[in-house]
């Protein structure tokens, strides 16, 4: 199987002359995702042979793409692999290229979130996912994937969760704590038609992080993920919030992590593909 994202049809780029790096972070140490997550951006690149050249969003493989060798940090430890994303996203930063980031469990953010802090990047994060991830420790680690939007929200990142739906009263404290920089339209708001075409807070900065949580969307759609909640997004509801995204802001990298490939289930692999694609056709429009 080729392993690099869209190689079916694309000759892989080299990493200095790249638009896009595509970075492997097969992390699956939460028992709350269990083991299948470490599978997913194997399974993402797999079904990324079988993609289309264009998706209409966009020609992402005319963008010239390079696909890193997967992350593989020595010590099975939740700081390990986040350093090592780090400084694979460093390197893609280093090179001109956008950051994509394949998961494996929702704390390679982290690791993507520090190399964009190291860099002096002022950005936010626009976050796609059933859970906050607010939480300041999670079964006895303040590593865990409930609290990885809390470690990005500390280093000074501005947040806008989308289509979350699973949220602990510590997390409704936390945000209510930080009107300025955390902003939601939870599903059920989004459900009731709240979610304006305006849904950038004021002041929300030019240039954004996409970190897409497979489980955003709706079950019937994604089933192939850890921790499925019903009330999710749907594929074009998610591909019109994109859009709008894109046409008001620039993407400067982007993650797609929590598929937990299920065998047999081959449209869930492709889904989280072709929004892989999606993402780049979309940072690459003028």
């Amino acid at each position: 199987m080729k392993t690099a994202f869209l190689a079916s049809t694309f000759k892989p780029a080299p990493a200095k002359n790249a638009a896009f790096h595509v970075i492997p972070a097969p992390m699956g140490l939460s028992a709350a995702y269990g083991p299948g997550a470490r599978r997913g951006p194997q399974a993402i690149l797999g079904a990324s042979q079988q993609l289309e050249a264009c998706d209409g969003e966009g020609h992402a493989g005319a963008a010239n793409i390079h696909t890193q060798k997967p992350v593989a940090p020595g010590p099975k430890k939740p700081g390990a692999w986040i350093g090592a994303v780090q400084e694979r996203v460093a390197c893609a930063l280093e090179c001109g290229a956008v950051p994509v980031v394949l998961g494996g469990e929702r704390t390679v953010t982290l690791g993507a979130a520090r190399a964009f802090h190291a860099a002096g990047a002022e950005i936010g994060f626009i976050q796609f996912d059933a859970h906050a991830n607010l939480r300041d420790t999670h079964e006895g680690s303040p590593l865990s994937p409930a609290c990885v939007m809390r470690r990005v929200h500390e280093l000074g990142f501005p947040c806008l969760q989308i289509a979350t739906r699973a949220i602990a009263r510590e997390e409704y404290a936390y945000r209510e704590a930080h009107p300025k920089t955390i902003a939601a339209y939870d599903a059920r708001v989004i459900a009731d038609g709240k979610m304006t075409r305006h849904f950038f807070p004021r002041r929300f900065p030019k240039q954004v992080y996409v970190t897409f949580d497979v489980d955003g969307f709706d079950p019937s759609v994604m089933p192939s993920t850890g921790m499925p909640v019903p009330g999710g997004l749907f594929w074009y509801d998610v591909i019109r919030m994109l859009r709008r995204v894109a046409a008001v802001r620039q993407i400067v990298g982007f993650d797609v992590v929590g598929l937990a490939p299920v065998k047999g289930l081959h449209h869930a692999d492709f889904t989280a593909a072709l929004l892989t694609q999606t993402l780049m056709g979309l940072t690459a429009l003028p």
